[in-house]
Order: structure tokens, then C-alpha cells, then sequence
């Protein structure tokens, strides 16, 4: 086949060669249209690193013998190029519109109810809040549904921080009024829309008043939100054992956990994982996908084709988000301002997730 590149090569092709914008627009949505027949053309030369594993099921639970630094090191071999089944990634089928046109589909996968994604992590500052901005702007914009992200942070989180408010409003004003909230519209006075249509739900900033939020009240919230919203995502804190992320694990459909290449955020993914193993939630887990962000840096930095090997072999799929200096300031979060192959990186995150949607076994939850 043209082009048959392995994830490492398409990994070391992104760092040293031009973009091909694959990426959304994150303008107005046009109806999906029948994709063309791709001409034939030279192979892709900047495929960024999405690994969906088919076939057999992953690896047995991470456990002592399989920690981070033993097992991203001994990645001798290339590693097997894999991608979103019937989209071509790193097959030289097809460039730009074609390949973009492809993914959108899958990130169009229809639901047949509200779909609930949360992102976690054990340790802070590994991007968090920005994969939950970038990933529902995405799907709220590719999908055109409504689509909303909540901060179910008990430590104060920074999610509404990070769009331009339109209101003042918090989870717990919300509930407050949950007696009369009939429709839609009377939740969107609660929320702020950002350019891409996704809606933002803060928290209080009080660490008093976040803090009680608890297990009880994220699955009140879940519930009154999942009339209105096909996909609810949750940006989480690193206290897995607080009430309220609990009771997010426990309602959830997928996880995104969050990751970057430092040893040291590398090793938080790896934590996760083998927590979630551990405290019975491992088909969760399994079916997750770890996202890893780039970072520029002196400190100890891990190869991106052995993170994907590791991760790959613990949930369901892995994707590598390149270095942004627009997230990386973490000020407002304006998708026109990211480097064309991040907000391609993006769209192939919404894939991968949105592929989980399409499983019946990926829908119910492992409480």
C-alpha cells in the first residue's frame, strides 16, 4: 500500500516538515457531503500520532512490573502503524480535505442518548482544561449539537476562566433553580457560549462552596443537564477520591485522561490508569483514550511513538497533541489562534473519542 508509514515516522515527519491543514475551521458547519474519490498522490508527510489498537483486546492492568520509565524505554522495535479504522491516517489515501471530511464523519457518530465524557488525571497541570475546551469545541462545532463542559473541579477549577462569560453563574446556581428549569433556554442562562458553540458551566470560586460539591450533586446536575445536551463533558480535578469525582466516574461513558510528554506528567497518566485498575474501575479504563501534550522544556522528556507505545497497550486509544504556544500561556482559549496541525491533532482526538461512541459496550458505565 502508498505510504504505509509507522506512527514513529509520522511522528518524526510532524516535527521537521510543513503542515497540511487538516484541522476544522471552527466557523459555520457545512452539511457533510459525500466524500470524493481520492486521486492518486504522493504518500502524507504530516500525520500527527492518533493510535486506535484493533483487534485483540489491550494488555492485562498496568500493575508494578509495567511502570512508566521500565516500559518507555524498552520500545526497541518500530511500532505498528494503526489508526481510526476507515480513515486512512498514515496510508497516503488522500490529503487535506479528503482525510478532514473522514474523521468528521466519525465524529458525527449519531447517539441514541446523552453521552457523558469526562477528563482526569492524578496530577495537575497537564492540560486538563484545555483538552476539555478543545474537544468540545470540536464536537459542539463538527456535530452541531448542543454540547456542554462542566467544571466538576472540587479545588476551584479554571474552565470558565478560560472562555469569555457571559454570566456569573456556577453548577450550584444552577441546581438552586433546578425546580423551575423546564426547558433549555432556562439552563442556558447559566452558561456561557463560546464561538465554537460549546457551553461552558463554571464553578464557584469560593474553594469553601466548590469543595462541598458533592457526589450527590454532580449526579443531580448530570441528570437535569442530560435532557437538554446529547454530550456533557466534565473537567475534573486531580482528587479522584472526592464525592463529586466519584460519582463522575461512575456515571461516565469514556474517560480522556490527560498526560504530557515530561517524565513526570507521563507518570501521572500511568497513575491514572493503574488506579482506575485497582479501585474496580478497569473496563473504564480500558476504554479510554490518554491524550498527550506536548511541552518545551529542560526537564526529562519522553519520545512520543514510546508514549503511544505504552499507553496504547492500556486503553483504547492514544493521541499526541503537539507543543501550542496558545495553550501553553493558558489565557482565553481561542481556536483560530492554534497552529494548524494542534487543531488537526484536535479533530483527530474527537475521532478518537467518538468512535468509543459507537460501540454499545463503550456506553455503560463501570460503577
Amino acid at each position: 500500500m502508498t505510504g504505509d508509514h509507522t506512527v514513529i515516522e509520522r511522528v518524526r515527519r510532524l516535527e521537521r516538515e510543513a503542515d497540511w491543514d487538516l484541522a476544522p475551521v471552527y466557523g459555520p458547519v457545512s452539511p457533510p457531503q459525500e466524500p470524493e474519490r481520492p486521486r492518486h498522490r504522493p504518500p502524507d508527510t504530516t500525520g500527527t500520532a492518533a493510535v486506535l489498537p484493533q483487534g485483540a483486546p489491550p494488555a492485562a492492568p498496568p500493575g508494578p512490573a509495567a511502570q512508566l520509565p521500565e516500559a518507555v524505554s524498552a520500545v526497541a522495535a518500530p511500532v505498528a502503524r494503526r489508526g481510526l479504522r476507515g480513515i486512512g491516517l498514515g496510508t497516503g489515501l488522500g490529503l487535506g480535505r479528503v482525510d478532514r471530511e473522514r474523521l468528521e464523519a466519525v465524529v458525527r457518530t449519531p447517539l441514541h442518548r446523552s453521552y457523558r465524557i469526562a477528563v482526569v488525571g492524578l496530577k495537575g497541570g497537564v492540560g486538563k482544561t484545555s483538552v476539555t475546551l478543545a474537544l468540545g469545541s470540536v464536537l459542539a462545532e463538527t456535530r452541531s449539537d448542543k454540547v456542554i463542559a462542566v467544571d466538576a473541579n472540587p479545588d476551584t477549577g479554571t474552565l470558565s476562566g478560560r472562555v469569555r462569560r457571559e454570566t456569573t453563574a456556577t453548577v450550584q446556581d444552577l441546581l438552586v433553580a433546578a425546580p423551575s428549569i423546564t426547558g433549555y433556554m432556562d439552563i442556558r442562562r447559566f452558561t456561557s457560549l463560546t464561538p465554537s458553540g460549546l457551553e461552558v458551566l463554571g464553578n464557584d470560586p469560593d474553594p469553601a462552596v466548590a469543595t462541598a460539591f458533592g457526589g450527590e450533586d454532580y449526579q443531580r446536575l448530570v441528570d437535569l443537564l442530560a435532557r437538554q445536551y446529547p454530550i456533557v463533558l466534565s473537567d475534573c480535578g486531580t482528587g479522584l477520591l472526592h464525592g463529586a469525582t466519584r460519582a463522575v466516574l461512575d456515571l461516565a461513558d469514556q474517560l480522556v485522561i490527560a498526560a504530557t510528554a515530561s517524565l513526570d506528567g507521563a507518570s501521572g497518566a500511568d497513575a491514572t490508569l493503574e488506579w482506575l485498575h485497582a479501585n474496580g474501575y478497569g473496563p473504564l479504563a480500558r476504554r479510554s483514550v490518554t491524550v498527550v501534550s506536548g511541552v518545551r522544556g529542560t526537564g526529562r522528556v519522553v519520545k512520543a511513538e514510546n508514549l503511544v507505545a505504552h499507553f496504547e497497550s492500556l486503553c483504547r486509544a492514544a493521541v499526541v497533541l503537539p507543543f501550542d504556544e496558545h495553550l501553553a500561556l493558558g489565557g482565553t482559549f481561542e481556536p483560530a489562534k492554534l497552529r494548524h496541525r494542534t487543531r488537526r491533532a484536535h479533530l483527530e482526538l474527537a475521532a478518537a473519542v467518538a468512535e468509543g461512541m459507537s460501540h454499545p459496550g463503550a456506553a455503560v458505565p463501570a460503577g
